[in-house]
């Protein structure tokens, strides 16, 4: 049985394979594709939608345990690919 984990954005469970998980690496929010980077992660489906929200709920910040404005251009540009 796959692990299952919750969106940030949508806050729906999903398992983990259908999900990208990031992390936290210099005050940025980079897209972690294989899951193995250190530190604490988030995760959050892959679409536009579920990236809004995560922004306009200011889950990042919260669910990586880090208060104020965190950069998230990196998970943006690869969603748009």
């Amino acid at each position: 049985m796959e692990p299952v984990r919750t969106c940030i954005g949508c806050r729906s469970r999903a398992p983990r394979s259908s999900l990208l998980r990031v992390v936290l690496q210099d005050s940025r929010v980079v897209a972690d594709a294989t899951a193995v980077r250190p530190g604490r992660g988030a995760w959050l489906h892959p679409t536009h939608e579920c990236f809004r929200l995560a922004e306009r709920k200011r889950a990042f910040g919260r669910a990586l345990r880090r208060p104020g404005e965190l950069d998230t251009s990196d998970v943006e540009n690869r969603l748009n690919g």
